[in-house]
Order: C-alpha cells, then sequence, then structure tokens
C-alpha cells in the first residue's frame, strides 16, 4: 500500500455543463491527474454508477492512457444492487475492466453494502466472486464499502474474514454519530484488523465550508490564511492508525493543489489541533434538534416498531448539515414502521427518560422524508 494517504476520488469530477454531470471536462481532468502523479499520488478511486456510468471511461482517458500501469493504483466496485444471479458479477467485472481499460484493479470493492444489499450479495456469492478474481489475478486486493451501523459490519467482518480492507464514511463530525456511527465501525474494522480506506472526510463539504462561529475559533487558531477547514479535516482522518487512505472527490484544480500540498508531507493532528476539532464539533452539533440518546425505551413499547432514534439521528443530520440521508432511512426503516405510522398512543413519550415530544417529531420527519418531492 502507497505512504501517501490521499486517494483521488473520482465522484465530483470537473463538468463542462454543471447540469449535466455525465458531461466530464477530460482535459482538465488530465491536468489535475497530471499534478498528481507529479506530487507523488497514485491512488484513483472510481465506480461503475459515478458520473452517470463515465467516470471509470473517464479514469481511462485521463490516466490509464498516459501513464505506465504500474506508476498508479486503481480503485473500483461492484455494483451490487445490479446484481440478479451470480453470472452478473463477471459480466460487470469484465465491462469495469474495458471502461477502465485496465486488466487488473489494485483495490476492488463490492459497492455499498448495508442491511439491505447484504443478503442478496451473500445469496448470489459475491464475495465469492471477488475471491476467485483475486486467485486469477485481476484483483489485488479485495474489500468493500459499507454506509450502516457498527452491528451490521461487525456481521459481514464475521462471515468473511478474507476481506482485505474496508471503505468506511469517517470524519470528525461523523464520529459520534448515531446515524454514520464512523467511531463505532472504525473500531470493528480494527478488531478485525482490517485497514481502512476512508470516504466523506470532508462530509460531502460540510467541514470544508464552516459556520462563521466555528471558523471564528479556526482562524483563531491557524494565524495563516492558506490553512483550510479541508485541511483540518482530512488530516483529521489521515491520523488514525488503521487508515491506509484517505479519499477526496476533487472538483477543480485550487482543491487538487490544495490537498496535495499538505499531504505531501503529511503531518498528523497535534493535541492541540484535536482540542480544535472538539470546539468546531460542539458548535457545529449546538444545532441538533432532537436530545436523542439513542436509548431505545421507545422502541420497547411502540406497536408500530417504528425506529424512532434513527430517525431522529437522520434529523439531527439533517439540522446541521441540510442534507437528507435516504439511503439511511430506506436501512433504518427496513423491518420497521415508517415515521407516518405513528398512531400517537403516546407509549413511546411516557416511556422516554429524555421527555422528547416524539409523537410531533416524527410528523415533521415523516413531511421531511417521506413526502414526494416536486
Amino acid at each position: 500500500m502507497t505512504d501517501r494517504k490521499l486517494g483521488f476520488g473520482t465522484m465530483r469530477l470537473p463538468l463542462n455543463d454543471p447540469d449535466d454531470s455525465a458531461n466530464i471536462d477530460i482535459e482538465q481532468f488530465k491536468k489535475m491527474a497530471d499534478i498528481f502523479m507529479e506530487r507523488g499520488f497514485t491512488y484513483f478511486d472510481t465506480a461503475y454508477p459515478y458520473h452517470k456510468e463515465k467516470s471509470e471511461e473517464a479514469l481511462r482517458e485521463a490516466v490509464v492512457k498516459r501513464f505506465p500501469r504500474d506508476s498508479f493504483t486503481v480503485a473500483d466496485k461492484m455494483p451490487v444492487y445490479k446484481v440478479k444471479c451470480y453470472e452478473d458479477y463477471e459480466m460487470i467485472f469484465n465491462e469495469q475492466l474495458q471502461r477502465c481499460g485496465v486488466e487488473y484493479f489494485d483495490y476492488y470493492l463490492l459497492h455499498n453494502l448495508g442491511r439491505d444489499r447484504y443478503p442478496d450479495t451473500q445469496k448470489y456469492g459475491g464475495f465469492e466472486f471477488v475471491k476467485k478474481m483475486k486467485e486469477e489475478g485481476k484483483v489485488k486486493k479485495m474489500g468493500f464499502s459499507f454506509h450502516d451501523t457498527a452491528d451490521v459490519l461487525e456481521q459481514i467482518l464475521n462471515d468473511h474474514p478474507e476481506a482485505d480492507f474496508i471503505q468506511l464514511q469517517i470524519n470528525y463530525l461523523d464520529w459520534d454519530s448515531l446515524v454514520a456511527q464512523s467511531g463505532k465501525c472504525y473500531e470493528v474494522a480494527k478488531k478485525h484488523g482490517k485497514k481502512v480506506a476512508v470516504m466523506e472526510p470532508v462530509k460531502g463539504g460540510t467541514l470544508a465550508r464552516l459556520p462563521e462561529k466555528a471558523m471564528e475559533k479556526f482562524r483563531e487558531f491557524y494565524k495563516d490564511d492558506s490553512v483550510t477547514p479541508a485541511s483540518l479535516a482530512i488530516r483529521y482522518v489521515a491520523s488514525l492508525e488503521d487508515v491506509f487512505m484517505v479519499l477526496s472527490g476533487m472538483s477543480d484544480l485550487e482543491q487538487l493543489k490544495d490537498n496535495t500540498s499538505y499531504m505531501q508531507e503529511f503531518k498528523p493532528l497535534t493535541d492541540e489541533e484535536r482540542k480544535l476539532v472538539d470546539e468546531i464539533t460542539a458548535i457545529l452539533k449546538s444545532t441538533i434538534k432532537v436530545p436523542c440518546t439513542s436509548c431505545r425505551y421507545c422502541l420497547e413499547v411502540c406497536p408500530m416498531n417504528i425506529n424512532m432514534p434513527g430517525y431522529f439521528g437522520l434529523l439531527n443530520l439533517y439540522a446541521v448539515t441540510g442534507n437528507k440521508t435516504g439511503m439511511y432511512y430506506q436501512r433504518y426503516s427496513m423491518n420497521h414502521g415508517k415515521a407516518s405510522d405513528c398512531i400517537k398512543c403516546g407509549q413511546c413519550e411516557a416511556n422516554c427518560p429524555q421527555h422528547i415530544q416524539i409523537r410531533d417529531l416524527l410528523e415533521e420527519f415523516a413531511a421531511l422524508y417521506e413526502t414526494p418531492q416536486s
């Protein structure tokens, strides 16, 4: 594995038309790839669905055709949601090799496993297929990307110790999150001896554009205006002992130059910087809406089996970032009632140690997540 921990994520490449994610600016991507490689970085991360299925081809044009194969690293992902039988794996895998213009993948992942996709991945032999590709030399390292709770990750790793690595969503805002559970998932990976590639280190840009109160703290600490909030977020995750790669979806030359500048000679966070992270996290979390501790006492008495702790975690996430996370709602509602299924019996509120007005909040959540968008 490369010593330099910054990977080029190709999910947010520069575009010729901002309204058409398939219209990638290949010439800009080439310039970015050149600087990335010149500064000693080698890891490119792509996936079948990125940029309306054009990311892999863009990687072929900007990198694969222009550099010796042993000078760069390619990570790609199997779209398990498209697989309906074991034979589909081979068909899609061969298509990806062709799209990328390579004969093998350095890192290959089953994409976005969670409680909804894992059963079918098991049923259709996903891990068995990737293991076979590894044995044939078409995959060097096998793993999976993951967005779900730590108990689901524990189950997958118990079932599949053959995974070489895991790709997790980790950032300082999500470290103690009841939704993403970055910290808990990282500890599960560490317990199983798995190295970690990190996605969403700046949480989709949230940690690159801090609110004014947090920026005041940031500027008070860093007198140098060239230091960016994104650099703090990326260095935070890169400082974790078992993280071997941090992926950043870089959309322009400015972002790429900034990221590579401080990651060329990477320095882990100091104790003082960790205190700054704690202060910024506290400011961000001060906007949290629901004081839910996920004790799950509400679920013990709910006749509709509504996953209130999970839904309130999503409501808090929306309050902090302004972003809805439909994928987590889909997973948290599996085998549970929807928020709109609430019958207003009030048993949950009577059992809640935090005295939360649960019924009103479920109405608010249903309006946010269950109302069709026009």
